[in-house]
């Protein structure tokens, strides 16, 4: 079953199937890996996008809910989502199990612009910001582009798929907030720190965080004559842009603004246009 209308930015329709569980693994205390076996999805997704799970086999609760695509590995069809337990529905999503269906649409929304050269690649996750940025970092190593990785969490044991990003060549650099691993402080001290002292030239940056810190680091973009893509996080109802309740500020013409859907022109927008406060 397609829908009968483009997601823009993505250039084909989304479907909706039963995806298979392949595996569905805690990988520290409230944080899951869930492998999906999906590879008409796989073969057309690109990173930033998400998909839409039905968490459970009825309809209580009744929403599904958004997940960002985190992997993917298109010769098996396998699709790799990295959540975390929050609620009911994340909850209901954590109990199933390999051979287990779970509804699903997807991919949807609007991707990352993928970069046409190697030309100064910069990368700043915090906290659960890495889920979609590591499929990007997967594109951007496939495209023989490496990227300079900046990476925030609270302690050394919040720090997520770390060994995965080195071994994909990208240079990474660690902040924690109690200096128990790498930089003390925030991640976008580090990232002005690391771009003064060792002179890397930023061309492009995407982020994916607190919304706090994609504010600073479109700023730090901003001044430093970069472009910045910023992936954004809003509660979803439809997932498909009918509901409006994912409705964002973006910034228009003579200091005006209009509303936009995260589930169709996002997630994924230019940091200069969202209206932060």
């Amino acid at each position: 079953m397609l829908f009968d209308r483009d997601i823009e930015g993505g250039g084909f329709l989304p479907s909706i199937l039963d995806a298979e569980v392949v595996n569905n693994e805690c990988i520290m205390p409230a944080h899951y890996r869930l492998t999906l076996l999906a590879p008409s999805i796989a073969g057309q997704v690109v990173p930033g996008q998400f998909l839409h799970l039905r968490c459970w086999k009825n309809y209580d609760p009744l929403l599904r809910r958004p997940i960002s695509i985190h992997a993917v590995d298109r010769q098996s069809g396998m699709i790799v989502l990295l959540y975390r337990v929050v609620s009911r529905g994340t909850e209901l999503l954590s109990q199933q199990k390999p051979g287990d269906t779970l509804s699903v649409i997807g991919p949807l929304g609007r991707g990352f612009t993928l970069p046409q050269k190697d030309n100064g690649i910069g990368v700043v996750a915090g906290g659960m910001g890495i889920a979609p940025l590591y499929f990007l970092l997967q594109e951007l190593s496939s495209m023989g582009i490496k990227a300079a990785v900046f990476q925030g969490a609270a302690t050394a044991n919040m720090l997520l798929v770390t060994q995965e990003i080195s071994a994909l060549g990208h240079a990474l650099f660690v902040a924690t907030d109690d200096g128990s691993a790498g930089f003390h402080g925030a991640v976008t001290d580090l990232l002005a720190s690391v771009s003064m002292q060792q002179d890397i030239p930023i061309s492009f940056i995407y982020t994916c965080g607190p919304k706090a810190m994609m504010q600073k680091v479109s700023e730090f973009a901003a001044q430093q004559g970069a472009a910045c893509e910023v992936s954004l996080e809003e509660k979803m109802g439809c997932g498909v842009g009918a509901c409006l309740s994912c409705a964002c500020k973006i910034k228009g013409r003579d200091n005006g603004f209009s509303y936009q859907r995260v589930c169709v022109e996002g997630p994924v927008f230019s940091g200069e246009e969202v209206c932060w406060d």
